[in-house]
């Protein structure tokens, strides 16, 4: 899900201004699940669609990811959203880029495809530039991941995959391939509703959990190469994803033989801020653990970010226990080097206008040491260590997690 795609701003509700007590906090709901998996409460539901019903309705191997997933998934009218998205980190800086079929806060509009190329370099010097496109000139396979926007194209076949990419004075042309097999959290969709209403969907497919990369970039009249670790995801959806999230963190991370993703979703008010955990876990390039059910999430040392207001983990901790074998996965945060607070970006008016109606919606990116270990009838057999960077989106309303 990291990054520059996540700039996206929070329509509505007011910020409480509400700071986590450091200490530990472990997030749970009373809850009850009815027989289509579906998490029931008084005011909605969320849930992940896992039932062999929702397999068949929605067309899904559960064992198998098909070509045809990563291709064109949701209709380019108003009402919908969708886009491809892919980053890498090189040894020489960052470059993200993303295609969309639409600005990400604007589900309402038509079709209105969209570029964004992001190059950090390794003395943190950000290069930004965004292409927005005439409908005509967009156009995407559904048969696989193929889509085209002007002369740019971002096409593969869920191992390698092309692509090119110039906005403005940057340009990308990157090779990626798999190292870890295409994976989605069960069918991948997740839905929102509530009692006499259609529900609502967020989808994701990880094409690309982990991958090499080979790069050529250019920064206006430089050219730059290099090789790295890189990833693609691809959402599509139907509600903006402000209405139906009230916050989240997101991490991938490369820790010894290991990767990891892994991600705690809480839902909006209207859902009642139910949870969903996403938690995949590959060793030398084969899926290991994936059942969420098995997951336990917690945050410890919980601190306010000194520019959003909103609360922080100084550890967060996925824990996946089956009979004998436990996995703990442990994002332990030392830096915080992104602080958006969204309504900043917006024009003056529309500034003023958010402050007034107190929203605050921020996107926060952290760093630190991740550590996976595993423990067999709790002695421990394997740990290991490395870098990371990891993601916490906040929507809503600044709250503390058993509000």
């Amino acid at each position: 899900m990291l990054i520059s795609r996540r700039t996206l701003m929070k329509s509505t509700a007011a910020s409480a201004g509400l700071v986590l007590a450091p200490g530990l906090q472990t997030f749970a709901s009373a809850q009850t699940t009815d027989t289509q998996g579906r998490v029931m409460s008084d005011a909605g539901y969320s849930r992940i669609a896992e039932t062999p019903e929702d397999f068949k309705r929605l067309g899904l191997d559960a064992n198998n990811i098909a070509l045809w997933e990563d291709g064109l998934r949701a209709p380019t009218e108003s009402g919908h959203y969708e886009w491809w998205y892919f980053d890498c980190h090189l040894k020489d800086g960052t470059s993200i880029v993303v295609f969309y079929t639409k600005p990400l806060t604007s589900a309402d509009w038509s079709l209105t495809p969209e570029i964004s190329i992001d190059i950090t370099r390794p003395d943190g010097t950000i290069h930004k530039a965004k292409l927005r496109a005439a409908p005509e000139d967009f156009s995407a396979s559904k048969d696989s991941c193929d889509v085209r926007i002007e002369g740019n194209r971002f096409v593969g076949d869920l191992n390698k995959y092309r692509i090119t990419a110039e906005v403005e004075d940057l340009s990308v042309d990157i090779e990626l391939t798999g190292e870890v097999p295409s994976w989605r959290p069960k069918t991948g969709h997740f839905y929102f509703g509530s009692k006499g209403e259609p529900e609502k969907l967020f989808a994701w497919l990880p094409s690309v959990p982990q991958g090499k990369v080979k790069a050529s970039y250019k920064i206006g009249d430089e050219t730059f190469e290099g090789t790295g670790v890189g990833y693609h995801d691809h959402n599509w959806g139907n509600a903006p994803m402000q209405d139906v999230m009230h916050n989240w963190y997101w991490g991938r991370a490369k820790v010894g033989p290991y990767t990891v993703i892994a991600s705690y979703i809480t839902a909006e008010e209207e859902y009642n801020y139910q949870p969903m955990t996403v938690f995949l876990l590959a060793k030398d390039g084969k899926h290991v653990v994936d059942d969420h059910s098995k997951v336990a999430f917690s945050t410890a040392n919980n601190f306010a970010d000194d520019k959003t207001g909103k609360p922080v983990a100084g550890l967060s901790t996925y824990v996946y226990a089956d009979g004998d074998t436990e996995y703990m996965v442990k994002f332990e945060h030392e830096d915080t080097i992104i602080q958006d607070v969204f309504a900043d970006s917006q024009p003056l008016l529309k500034r003023l206008a958010a402050k007034a109606l107190g929203i605050d919606s921020s996107y926060m990116r952290l760093q630190g040491p991740a550590i996976i270990e595993k423990r067999v009838n709790g002695e421990l057999v394997e740990h290991f260590e490395d870098h990371a960077i990891w993601e916490q989106m906040y929507f809503g309303e600044t709250r503390t997690p058993d509000k």
